[in-house]
């Protein structure tokens, strides 16, 4: 069973690299989709009950924010990875400008996103972590993070 945990500001590939790499075998938890605590709550109380793997799939950029899955994923026996999904400003904007209707996101909220961000590390209870950078040819770079760079 495996909790992944994303961490990245909006338009950072996140939600691609879901789709592209875990679709088949994870569940999709996103406050995105569920538009609620209560309901983004729900159903990652469920994985947890049931032993679903899941990913969450939203911006997580306290180390209070995933704490809130860390915490509760291992003590129910999960193995709990994190990707960080490492880009610059002018990079997300740049793909945010590529969405079109409720998908894209005001500048302000990337903005604010990235000046909070703070890079995970494996004290916060990560099995293992990665870090994620999209190639010039949309492809995802995945290199791995080991203890002395968190």
């Amino acid at each position: 069973m495996e909790a992944v945990i994303f961490v990245g500001v909006q338009a950072s590939g996140k939600t691609t690299f879901y789709r592209r790499r875990f679709a088949d075998s994870h569940v999709h938890i996103s406050l995105d989709v569920q538009r609620t605590r209560a309901r983004e709550e729900q159903q990652f109380a469920a994985c947890l009950k049931d032993g679903k793997s899941f990913v969450v799939d939203n911006t997580n950029p306290l180390p209070a924010d995933r704490a809130r899955y860390t915490s509760r994923a291992r003590a129910a026996g999960f193995q709990v990875i994190g990707f960080f999904f490492s880009t610059n400003l002018k990079n997300a904007l740049h793909r945010n400008n590529l969405r079109t209707g409720k998908q894209k996101v005001p500048v302000p909220a990337i903005a604010s996103t990235l000046r909070k961000l703070q890079a995970p590390s494996m004290d916060e209870g990560f099995d293992s972590l990665y870090s994620v950078e999209i190639g010039s040819d949309d492809s995802f770079i995945v290199t791995p993070i080991t203890p002395n760079q968190s």
